[in-house]
């Protein structure tokens, strides 16, 4: 398998980290593509009509892409305990913690472009605000109902992982901190962050607009 990767994406991190909780990271090729909404990349496109990386190529069948798709793919090629859950509280918990970080790292990225990417001239205050308002609320809902991170010994399930790569994104951009005030929160992403899987997939590099 073959993964059209990016070094400073959580997304990409987040199917990197599962590829290494379920000890298939030796089985995919990982390709770093840089890939921008301002700067074509016609390879990414050629297998992601929508431009943007993770694209996971498979032996036998279509590429996939985003990287819920992409993790629950790897998730089914074992026999182990699972990333998705099948016990239904279990399940659905793990998935609203996926959605929860997705929607924080999609948050951050907007204010990204507010803040720093966009030409001053078209940078709109407000909805820089608007979207550090969403990182906020989530952070100290997620401060009421954290819990204790996965012990070392214990397979994560999807939501942690995605939860720590959005973190891991968020303050690797200094988009919003996250830990200021919230001593849970910060307790689980510190001990979630001496992983192996995390050591091994660290961000790297800056986007190109």
């Amino acid at each position: 398998m073959k993964l059209l990767y990016q070094t400073h994406s959580p997304y990409a991190r987040k199917v990197l980290v599962a590829a290494h909780e379920l000890g298939m990271q030796h089985r995919i090729e990982v390709i770093h593509h840089e890939t921008s909404p301002t700067r074509r990349n016609d390879e990414v496109f050629a297998l992601n009509p929508l431009g943007k990386v993770p694209v996971l190529i498979v032996d036998d069948g279509p590429a996939l892409f985003d990287s819920n798709v992409i993790c629950e793919y790897l998730d089914s090629l074992h026999a182990g305990a699972k990333l998705i859950p099948h016990e239904p509280a279990a399940h659905f918990h793990a998935l609203r913690r996926q959605a929860l970080a997705q929607g924080m790292a999609d948050a951050g990225i907007a204010a990204r472009w507010e803040a720093e990417r966009r030409p001053v001239a078209s940078r709109w205050p407000p909805m820089l605000q608007g979207q550090l308002d969403k990182i906020a609320a989530a952070c100290d809902f997620l401060e009421r109902e954290i819990g204790d991170a996965p012990s070392t010994a214990t397979l994560p399930d999807v939501g942690d992982i995605a939860l720590a790569t959005a973190l891991s994104w968020i303050a690797f951009r200094d988009v919003y901190p996250f830990a200021d005030g919230r001593p849970r929160l910060s307790a689980w992403y510190a001990r979630f962050s001496q992983r192996p899987s995390m050591r091994a997939t660290t961000l790297a590099g800056n986007t190109r607009d």
